[in-house]
């Protein structure tokens, strides 16, 4: 079943006002890699009645109030994209395509879509039940954080937003757990459900705003010191950065003007069995046909048959806020749900026996963890990866080898691929199942090519990334080039790099490009120029223009011209023979 989006779905289902109503800045796509789809279903699963809007028209009520006034709360989310990073690019230049919006025109997701969908509800349901927010555009804004399209510090987007709470991270217990409570409190009371009704400190994973601190918990600087000290921004964000994760995290306060952001500790990890129970819901995979009606969603054909093993990422890259908005511990679904998850994949009509991915943030940590972070916790001071990985690691491919074999023995399944990032230090650094890891996806799990991320070449900007060095990738090359010399087949790497990513200049993109043409053998063409997204560290040095650990000066490239250029000198077309004939640019 469809979560519905029109009276007639509540009609047909004899409902006659909803508990819960979520609204989405992506339209609403009925799979397991849309967080909205996630709630609603594991919503419906507890036994809340659910609707959705997605991508409401914000000049006129009709779309805001076709499902009514919701018994409990609204749920906002600006859909799996920051609606600044959909709308725009790198360089300031607005996006005119939209993979997530019906017929692919970029007119239906507003700019700050969280904060417009807030108070679009606000405007035409007055003194209405709580506004709650998710997602990831809410939670890697909900502390005090630098927005690059308008170039200053912005005020957590609870305030700004005027929301009522916020949900951070994987929200799939704090969601339950809060709409419990909310449930509880409205049966007690005849009037409708507030805020002030509520007891939220005992949740975990939420955000709220008091006006007082929580006494126990960490006190940030406030947004006037952020705002005026960047050194003490710095130090503030420190703080949020170590606090995200379960057992060793504590709450936050930040105070914003007469009140404060009161950030309640992270909601515990789930189990095995909790994220299997997810993934295990019925999804529809397809575009609900009431927005379908409207225009192809390009992003159905990518996600429609693809299939997420697990949550969170270790890797730490500092231009990369997963680890803030997933977690930095990996969460792996059994074996048994992903691949009764895939046999569902034969009853849907438009299967045609390819899957399009398998794997999470990075596919190659399915299925194994630090068994001491999984019992004390992340490490304060230690990175499972960066340069090198973690001795006490000890990465295992051995799960995810034996988990893609059965789905190749599967009757209804032709090609299974992993398009999902590769660490590629990781295979490297698995003595025991690496080398078969690696074998087993060049003879079945790719097509043609295999995309690395290894970003950049040099090491004061692979320092910056916290990326494995320039030589961790040359063996990994080694590696790929001759299984498939071996085995017969033309395939090769692709690399994703970045310009114009704080510490860079012009003479590094030209030494990328260099490595790039003499070393790899290659026009580089998927370059991106950095864009500082809120809460990551790449971020955070672009706005301070200092390295956040030794306090030193870094340079930025701030104009967009020059970043621009930054890219270009990588992509332009070169004239290459080997690393000893190196001819230069055409």
């Amino acid at each position: 079943m469809f979560i519905p989006t029109t009276q007639k779905e509540l009609k047909n289902l004899n409902w006659s006002q909803l508990d819960v109503i979520l609204i989405s800045g992506d339209t609403y796509i009925d799979t397991p890699y849309n967080g909205i789809a996630i709630v609603g279903k594991i919503l419906l699963d507890a036994g809340y009645k659910v609707g959705v809007i997605a991508q409401p028209d914000i000049n006129k009520p009709d779309d805001i109030t076709r499902l009514g006034e919701p018994r409990l709360f609204w749920g906002v989310s600006g859909g799996l994209v920051d609606s600044m990073v959909a709308n725009w690019t790198a360089t300031k230049k607005f996006r005119k395509k939209d993979d997530f919006t019906p017929g692919g025109i970029n007119n239906r997701r507003p700019d700050r879509a969280v904060m417009v969908y807030t108070n679009l509800i606000r405007r035409y349901f007055k003194n209405t039940v709580p506004i709650i927010l998710g997602g990831i555009e809410a939670s890697l804004r909900r502390v005090v954080h630098y927005d690059f399209w308008s170039n200053k510090l912005r005020k957590s987007i609870l305030f700004d937003s005027k929301a009522d709470i916020l949900v951070y991270g994987m929200a799939e217990k704090s969601i339950i757990e809060l709409t419990n409570h909310i449930k509880e409190v409205k049966e007690t009371i005849e009037e409708p459900i507030k805020t002030s009704h509520l007891s939220l400190n005992n949740i975990n994973g939420i955000c709220y705003i008091s006006k007082e601190p929580v006494e126990e918990y960490i006190q940030l600087h406030s947004f006037e010191e952020c705002k005026n000290d960047k050194l003490k921004f710095i130090n503030m964000f420190h703080q949020f950065y170590h606090n995200n994760e379960p057992i060793v995290s504590n709450g936050l306060c930040q105070l914003h003007d007469n009140r404060y952001l009161i950030q309640n500790p992270p909601q515990t990890y789930m189990k095995e069995n909790e994220i299997d129970k997810v993934y295990n819901l019925p999804y529809e995979r397809d575009v609900h046909p009431y927005y379908k009606a409207q225009g192809e969603v390009k992003a159905l054909q990518t996600i429609q048959f693809s299939v997420t093993t697990h949550h969170g990422c270790y890797g730490e890259c500092n231009f990369c806020a997963i680890s803030v908005h997933q977690g930095r511990t990996i969460r792996s679904r059994s074996q048994e749900s992903v691949l009764k998850e895939i046999n569902q994949f034969a009853k849907h009509k438009n299967f045609k026996g390819i899957i399009n991915d398998i794997g999470g943030a990075t596919a190659n940590m399915y299925g194994f963890e630090c068994g001491r972070k999984l019992k004390f916790g992340v490490c304060a001071d230690i990175q499972c990866t960066s340069s090198t990985v973690c001795p006490v690691l000890k990465p295992n491919h051995g799960e995810q080898i034996e988990l893609l074999k059965k789905v190749r023995k599967m009757p209804h399944i032709k090609k299974a691929f992993v398009n999902s990032g590769i660490r590629y230090d990781l295979i490297l650094e698995d003595k025991k199942y690496g080398q078969e890891y690696l074998k087993t996806l060049v003879d079945h799990h790719i097509s043609g090519q295999m995309k690395v991320a290894p970003e950049h070449t040099e090491d004061k900007i692979l320092n910056l990334m916290n990326k494995p060095n320039k030589e961790t990738l040359l063996n990994f090359k080694k590696r790929f080039d001759n299984l498939n010399k071996k085995s017969g087949k033309k395939q090769f790497l692709t690399y994703y790099l970045i310009a114009a990513h704080p510490g860079s200049n012009m003479q590094d993109m030209q030494q990328l490009k260099q490595f790039a043409n003499s070393e790899l053998r290659l026009n580089p063409e998927q370059v991106q120029v950095f864009i500082p997204t809120p809460s990551t560290y790449s971020t955070l040095m672009y706005y301070t223009e200092l390295d956040p650990w030794s306090r030193k000066p870094v340079f930025v490239e701030k104009d967009n011209n020059k970043k621009q250029k930054q890219k270009d000198i990588v992509t332009a077309k070169s004239c290459y023979n080997n690393k000893k004939n190196y001819k230069g640019y055409r």
